[in-house]
């Protein structure tokens, strides 16, 4: 009998601990590290496109993308382009408002755009959208000229966010 009591014991005192412990996961974790300082990223005030730019949307510094080398011909269903990483930190997703005008600057659309691309700091990288032309009418003016009769635009960008990822 004396054995059945220690074991009973034991087995009671496993079940105790147990339960502390489960009681005990809603407790604070300290898994930062100490003395850490934040960087401060430059945040400068936009201008608006011509008032179509909300002021939630004018706190991101527009110099830390660049976008070059556009490409859209009428038979394209994406568009194309160089996204370059301008900042010190690794981006994970970037939220442009992209403004796509005729020859002579009448508003075809606006929309905005999430690109999903990992940059790291002064990376550059290819990338393809989904294009606003649908029906294949339009194509991008600095690109060759199609054979088909198609519509002549010009694109602009303005940088409205991007995702900075936390951890490794």
């Amino acid at each position: 009998m004396r054995r059945s009591s220690k074991l009973l014991l034991t087995l009671s005192a496993l079940l105790l601990l147990l339960v502390a412990g489960t009681l005990d996961m809603g407790a604070r974790v300290r898994s930062t590290r100490k003395n850490l300082r934040s960087t401060e990223v430059p945040v400068a005030v936009l201008d608006t496109v011509d008032g179509l730019l909300p002021d939630s949307l004018m706190t991101v510094d527009p110099a830390a993308v660049t976008i070059k080398g556009f490409a859209k011909r009428a038979s394209d269903s994406k568009e194309s382009f160089f996204i370059t990483n301008n900042t010190r930190h690794r981006m994970s997703a970037v939220r442009l408002l992209m403004r796509y005008t005729t020859m002579n600057g009448e508003l075809l659309t606006q929309r905005s755009v999430t690109v999903p691309v990992s940059l790291k700091p002064g990376e550059t990288k290819l990338v393809e959208v989904k294009s606003f032309d649908v029906q294949r009418l339009f194509y991008y003016y600095a690109g060759p000229q199609p054979r088909k009769q198609a519509t002549p635009f010009k694109v602009s960008y303005r940088l409205t966010g991007y995702d900075v990822p936390v951890g490794n």
